[in-house]
């Protein structure tokens, strides 16, 4: 069954088309890869599926229902959460009151939403920090808590961004096996990442934007033989190692 469907999605700003016509669509269960250079158009095609801007034109469906222009509170209730490249954590409170406050969202009671908060920060590797104040955290951690926080919102659909940004190699292999397993638990992803090894070697689907175009939509092994995708976005050499 389909979860997302964008079609034709388009968003101008002044004369910069920064998307321009994307259509693709995402089933229930899939864990897809979004890559692109700087610029590329990816954080505005996330703005606008969970709800931060509205398109010029074009349509976004999720769950057979037509969201385009909704409120960010409406994708969260509805079951769509994702992450920030540069993480903006509640700073006055615990790393565990962090996750606590976007489980309440699912969660009658602060009790069972710190219950659920600390399960996730034992899931992303935090939880010998629950009761740190977030201002403590390293980069690589704070984008662990940024993960366990999208998490809370029990999402049907999560949007990942750069998550691996700031984690040492060993944390990347961690992480990339927490996010494949998501799938397994009813959350379908799509991840945004410049961490190349992690997103080739988990994400069975790739899609490629270049100056907020959709140029490639494909598996890993293709997408390294696609002579567009590299020139685009790779440069003449490059290495997925």
């Amino acid at each position: 069954m389909t979860i997302l469907e964008v079609d034709r999605l388009m968003r101008s700003f002044g004369t910069l088309m920064a998307v321009a016509g994307v259509s693709f669509s995402i089933r229930e269960g899939e864990l897809v890869g979004l890559i692109g250079p700087n610029g590329a158009g990816k954080s505005t095609l996330y703005n606008l599926i969970a709800g931060a801007i509205a398109p010029t034109s074009g349509k976004i469906m999720f769950q057979n229902r037509s969201v385009a222009g909704w409120k960010p509170y409406h994708a969260a209730r509805s079951g769509v959460a994702r992450t920030f490249q540069i993480p903006k954590p509640y700073r006055k409170l615990s790393v565990v009151d962090n996750v606590a406050l976007n489980a309440l969202l699912h969660n009658k009671s602060m009790a069972a939403a710190r219950r659920r908060a600390e399960a996730i920060l034992a899931d992303v590797g935090l939880a010998d920090q629950a009761g740190n104040p977030s201002t403590i955290l390293t980069v690589g951690e704070l984008k662990r808590l940024e993960v366990a926080r999208a998490l809370a919102l029990h999402p049907t659909l999560v949007l990942f961004d750069e998550i691996m940004a700031g984690l040492t190699r060993n944390e990347v292999v961690t992480m990339t096996a927490l996010v494949a397993s998501l799938p397994a638990r009813g959350i379908t992803v799509i991840w945004v990442e410049h961490v190349l090894y992690a997103i080739m070697n988990a994400a069975p689907r790739i899609m490629v934007l270049h100056r907020g175009e959709l140029i490639a939509d494909d598996s890993p092994e293709n997408l390294v033989k696609n002579s567009t995708v590299i020139q685009a976005y790779f440069g003449e050499e490059t290495t997925f190692a």
